[in-house]
This record gives C-alpha cells, sequence and structure tokens, in this order.
C-alpha cells in the first residue's frame, strides 16, 4: 500500500488574513517561501515514485522550494471552489450565517461538498492503483482535508476535524490493514 505525504501550501496573503482562496491564484508571502524552503531536505524527492501539484502557483512554488522540481500538475488538487465567498473570512460570511461551515452549509455559486470528494476520490484512487511505495501532493487545506476523508473512507464533513497549517506535512497510510492518519500536521518552524 502507498503510503501517501501531503503538503499544504507556505503562506500567502490570504492564508495569514483567512481569506478563502480557491481560483484567485495568489503567490507565497516571503514568509511563506521561507516555510516551503524549510521543507526542503526533509523529504528526499528520490523516494517518491508519483509527485502531483495543484495547478495554482502557490503549490507548485511551494514543491520546487522544498525540492520536488519534477511533479505532474493535477487539476482534481485545485482547492475546493468558494464560489460568492472567494476572498472573505469565515468571519465574515457568519455575520449572515452564524453557524455556518464549508463543511456543512457549502457555498453560493460554488462547488459542493459532494463534488469536491467526487474529484478528491479520482486522486485516492490513482494514488492507490499507482503501485509506488510513496507518493506527494502540495495542495490546499480544505482540499487535502477533504482528500483525507476519502482515504480515511470517512464523511467529508469530518474534514473540520483535520486543521492544516500552511507548508505543514501529513502522512496518510494503513496501520493493521485499514487506511489510517501515520502523522498529521508536522511542521520544521522557521
Amino acid at each position: 500500500m502507498t503510503d501517501l505525504y501531503l503538503v499544504r501550501h507556505g503562506e500567502t496573503e490570504w492564508s495569514r488574513t483567512g481569506q478563502h482562496t480557491s481560483v484567485t491564484d495568489l503567490p507565497l508571502t516571503d514568509n511563506g517561501r521561507e516555510e516551503a524552503k524549510a521543507l526542503n531536505g526533509w523529504l528526499d524527492p528520490k523516494d517518491f515514485g508519483l509527485v502531483l501539484a495543484s495547478p495554482r502557483q502557490r503549490a507548485q512554488e511551494t514543491a520546487r522550494l522544498a525540492g520536488f522540481h519534477d511533479f505532474e500538475v493535477e487539476e482534481d488538487l485545485a482547492e475546493w471552489f468558494y464560489g460568492d465567498y472567494e476572498g472573505i473570512t469565515s468571519k465574515e460570511v457568519q455575520k449572515t450565517v452564524p453557524d455556518w461551515q464549508i463543511w456543512t452549509h457549502g457555498v453560493p455559486n460554488g462547488e459542493t461538498a459532494e463534488e469536491v470528494r467526487e474529484r478528491v476520490e479520482r486522486v485516492v484512487k490513482r494514488v492507490r492503483e499507482s503501485g509506488e511505495d510513496k507518493a506527494i501532493l502540495f495542495a490546499h487545506g480544505h482540499s487535502l482535508r477533504a482528500l483525507t476523508t476519502a482515504w480515511l473512507e470517512l464523511p467529508i464533513e469530518l474534514g473540520q476535524s483535520f486543521p492544516l497549517n500552511t507548508a505543514s506535512l501529513s502522512v496518510l497510510g494503513r496501520y493493521h490493514d485499514r487506511p489510517a492518519v501515520l502523522r498529521w500536521n508536522l511542521s520544521r518552524g522557521l
């Protein structure tokens, strides 16, 4: 069974302020570049038979700064499309929808939880069928959390229970022949 490494991209201006960022293609901040560079040398790119990155520059820049230059862009790793909530913080949304969470309420004119689940399940299937010992994904907070629920065969709503910091590393695999979280939200720190 493949061990699946997940890397959330480094800090951007909007991740720093908590603004929802899907299709807005922001670069890393100086701090985000430093976070991504801190990953370099922690993992050896030669150990990974499958290296995938989101189509967004923040994920690809994180991969390169972490030492992974040979990756395939995977459209299904794009962040949850936030529709009308693009650029808006959760606190701003909660002014009109007090108990709003993307996991349970969705977004107007954006992607549904079911649509996100469908795309991340394609990535999980690809990884599981790759035959590789190790695979690594460079992507985004919500999409990687949704992917984790798919890996674990849990309802997508439980993604709320798997927070991811910027430039963090997590590992999914198997434990006693069941899908499992092996490591979660690790950081090298600056």
